[in-house]
């Protein structure tokens, strides 16, 4: 489902302004680090209800418990996929979704990918390939190919004319991206 551009803006601005408040700097971006920081408990499926909790999701949900949010997840997943999944919860929770609907779903899959391997990151890292986004950014390589075509169509389309939350993105990652560049700078012989 394609989402009007303004929604797309608003969920970018979203996931910029989650980092900035709970001071997430780092690359790969923790789903788990995220969930702390805003108060949510993360639990993984508990082994004498696993059949049951499979039944809601073979990934994870998340519910509400007196005055506790906590995101249950399957903990016989690829890391990477139990990472994206709490990410998804948490946008679920970030944007406000109080039921599922095609359009929820939409907001949350863009809310992910944007959150797990934003473009301008993509592009300040001079990553050149969807294996060099999976390694860096700990993503499956599904996401990262998702996120490669996705990085390609911002460059087509905004690349170099970052908008404001991408110049607050770089500037919140600006350490970890200097290091990482420093680290991985190849030197003539």
């Amino acid at each position: 489902m394609k989402l009007p551009n303004r929604i797309y803006e608003e969920i970018k601005e979203s996931v910029t302004n989650l980092l900035i408040k709970h001071n997430i700097s780092c690359v790969p971006i923790n789903g788990f680090e995220i969930a702390n920081k805003m108060g949510i408990e993360v639990r993984p499926y508990p082994q004498k209800k696993y059949d049951l909790f499979l039944k809601v999701s073979e990934d994870g949900f998340t519910v509400f418990e007196d005055d506790k949010t906590i995101i249950y997840y399957n903990p016989c997943q690829m890391y990477q996929r139990m990472n994206n999944t709490i990410v998804h919860e948490i946008g679920h929770i970030v944007l406000g979704h109080l039921q599922e609907s095609e359009l929820a779903e939409a907001e949350v899959n863009f809310f992910a990918k944007y959150l797990l391997a934003p473009p301008v990151l993509i592009h300040k890292l001079q990553l050149h390939s969807p294996d060099e986004i999976a390694n860096i950014f700990e993503i499956s390589h599904q996401a990262a190919q998702i996120a490669w075509d996705y990085y390609n169509k911002w460059l087509l389309n905004s690349g170099r004319f970052y908008k404001p939350y991408e110049i607050k993105l770089i500037d919140l990652f600006q350490n970890n991206i200097g290091e990482y560049l420093q680290s991985n700078t190849q030197y003539p012989i």
